[in-house]
């Protein structure tokens, strides 16, 4: 009886209205509580409802942090934004005190960085650095081993110095030269990752920030200072709508970088590519990740001799559709096929598949395969 009154009450929250709406279900106090936060939003129609310009949105804010988990806070205040057209009341502090972070959050902040208030600005930045905080030090460590653990490897020599032996690779190379007497291995070929220089790859991240790409900036904002801060990549930051930018400088604070960005705009990718073939300084070591829907707005012909032209010179060129976790993209399929013909890797990728993205591609290893063998959405 219990299970089946706990459907009757979730049926009833989900008819919402102020009656028992023929489930003959009488709602606690607790739960009326609820129900007026969710008809505040979802029957925003009828009289009471929230209102875009309600002087009660930070306390339905603070309310729905209360009833619900996070995942379901931030799905609310998405359909908030959309349902109540609330953008202007993200320029309150009061409000932006008291809505959950989560990274749609830090796009629509990014979207209104021009015209945020300056008494907004501050506790705008609070609200991202929170979620970017969040994610380094979710993604920060995976991206530096991922990297630095290939790049070692792929430079291993066997007349390696101390400091450069790799122990581990050593002793199983070693183990016949045991010495039962002296319980020790004797290391006749040692085995090492080599002298490391100060940088052995260049890495491109070039950035559509278009309004439809806002999660993709954020996380490829942290991807991009996180490998900044690898000394053996040399990493870049380059954004594009209808013009170019070079975000480099700003890797070293991803949130200024995230400020920095203005979504929203037309898009020209072959503006965007022209400039990145202008910074290719090594072409054979040189990784240029395009993270963008492939919906030219500029010179499509040119877009594609550019790329042609890239990858004739030896760049690697990736280019993802996506780089979140909202499901399948939306993009361009004639443009996204002309790159698969190129012999150019065409996903979506996940936050938490970027790093092994990155250490397949700084290695040189197959890309496409690598993201068929991970099941990622690809385009052949």
């Amino acid at each position: 009886m219990e299970i089946e009154a706990q459907h009757v009450r979730k049926w009833r929250l989900i008819l919402g209205g102020h009656q028992q709406e023929g489930t003959q279900y009488e709602l606690s106090e607790a739960d009326l509580k609820v129900d007026r936060t969710l008809e505040a939003l979802y029957d925003s129609d009828k009289q009471g409802g929230l209102g875009a310009s309600s002087p009660n949105v930070s306390r339905w804010l603070g309310d729905i942090r209360a009833f619900f988990p996070s995942s379901v806070v931030q799905v609310m205040q998405q359909d908030a934004l959309k349902r109540l057209n609330l953008t202007q009341m993200l320029f309150e502090k009061e409000m932006l005190e008291n809505i959950e972070p989560d990274v749609h959050l830090v796009a629509t902040l990014m979207t209104l960085s021009r015209v945020i208030p300056d008494k907004t600005k501050d506790t705008a930045r609070q609200v991202i650095r929170r979620v970017v905080d969040q994610l380094v030090k979710k993604l920060a460590e995976p991206t530096r081993q991922a990297i630095t653990g290939s790049l070692n490897r792929s430079i291993r020599n066997t007349r390696p110095r101390h400091h450069e032996i790799n122990w581990g690779a050593t002793i199983l190379k070693n183990l016949r030269h045991y010495q039962p007497e002296y319980k020790t291995i004797i290391p006749e070929n040692r085995v090492g990752y080599g002298r490391k220089r100060s940088s052995l790859k260049d890495v491109i991240l070039c950035l559509d920030q278009s309004g439809s790409m806002g999660s993709s900036v954020v996380y490829s904002g942290i991807f991009g200072s996180v490998m900044a801060s690898i000394p053996a990549v040399k990493t870049k930051m380059v954004v594009f709508d209808t013009a170019v930018a070079d975000l480099t400088e700003e890797l070293t604070d991803p949130v200024e970088l995230l400020f920095g960005v203005q979504l929203g705009g037309g898009t020209d990718i072959n503006a965007a590519l022209t400039y990145c073939q202008q910074i290719v300084t090594k072409p054979g070591d040189t990784v240029l990740v395009l993270i963008t829907d492939l919906y030219e707005g500029g010179n499509v012909a040119g877009m594609r001799q550019r790329a042609v032209e890239l990858v004739a010179a030896g760049v690697q060129l990736v280019v993802l559709l996506a780089l979140n976790d909202d499901g399948a993209p939306s993009y361009d399929h004639r443009n996204a096929q002309f790159m698969a013909d190129l012999g150019v890797p065409v996903f979506a990728c996940t936050p938490d598949k970027f790093p092994d993205l990155m250490a397949a591609a700084l290695t040189k290893q197959d890309v496409g395969l690598w993201a068929a063998k991970e099941d990622l959405i690809i385009k052949k």
